[in-house]
């Protein structure tokens, strides 16, 4: 299938009461891993790569090669930018073929959020590309860059800052953090809650969702988080299996063998958090 764009499958996730799995890849097996997880699992899926990830890899390469995995499906495959770090970068990505765009100024004050924020959109949506920004920090570490502690959104900025922009999706914080988390993570539900009535249909994303129990990201569903996002969770399987392997045959030379071992432990994970997201069987 080719790829589509984000606002399809999440409005249809949105109707339907699941999410989509948003998952980072950093090279070709973990996008072979994520693209043939939704396959076997019959879900609509996300590959997204962020900014530090395309520092390393062109998104015109990214794109092309998730593009060819994707061709050989039939489940809807979109190729997503995440913590998009400037105007442009998006450009650069939205040249390369990405289906869906993330803008994240939630560094900014609000109105140079909302500035460049609208900037995007303008620019995204000339081509028809959907457009997700960030509005509270979500702490932790991402790609090197640091938030020290994490700001919770506002629900009443969240309502400004959507009827300002009109943007498709709004990655908000409620306790998620990315990277590692350093303590047992406590979801703020209640701003949630007042989030979600305060931006009525517009789709909410939760980022940092690696470490959060599957009972709490359950519940987020529940609540109205439409698209959830999965990143440290991958490497960490990732970099294990390679280390396993390794650890099992030290004198291994043959990339294929340990790769090979490091996708699987991918796939596998992928489809267990489609089933907890709700969107096994609904492509």
């Amino acid at each position: 299938m080719v790829l589509v764009k984000s606002k399809e499958i999440i409005q249809k996730a949105v109707q339907s009461g699941y999410a989509i799995g948003a998952f980072n890849a950093e090279n070709m097996e973990m996008v072979e891993a994520i693209i043939e997880a939704a396959e076997e699992s019959n879900s609509p899926i996300i590959v997204q790569t962020t900014s530090g990830t395309l520092n390393i890899t062109p998104p015109e390469r990214f794109c092309a090669m998730v593009k060819s995995v994707a061709d050989k499906v039939k489940v809807p495959v979109v190729m997503h930018l995440d913590h998009g770090d400037s105007f442009e970068r998006v450009a650069q990505c939205l040249r390369a073929g990405y289906t869906s765009i993330m803008i994240d100024a939630s560094k900014k004050d609000f109105y140079e959020n909302v500035k460049i924020t609208n900037d995007v959109i303008r620019m995204a949506k000339a081509v028809g590309v959907p457009v997700e920004a960030e509005l509270g920090i979500v702490g932790g570490k991402e790609d090197g860059n640091v938030a020290e502690k994490e700001a919770f959104t506002d629900p009443y900025e969240a309502e400004n800052f959507v009827k300002q922009t009109g943007v498709d999706f709004l990655a908000i914080g409620i306790g998620n953090v990315h990277g590692v988390y350093k303590a047992d993570p406590k979801l703020r539900f209640d701003i949630l809650q007042a989030v979600k009535e305060k931006t009525g249909d517009v789709p909410l994303v939760l980022h940092g969702t690696s470490g959060i129990p599957d009972e709490d990201v359950s519940r987020a569903v529940s609540m109205g988080i439409a698209k959830v996002n999965y990143a440290t969770e991958l490497r960490q399987v990732f970099t294990k299996a390679i280390k396993a392997y390794i650890d099992e045959d030290p004198g291994v030379i043959d990339p294929k063998k340990y790769n090979g071992k490091a996708k699987q432990a991918v796939k596998e994970l992928v489809k267990k958090k489609l089933v907890i997201l709700g969107s096994t069987g609904k492509a």
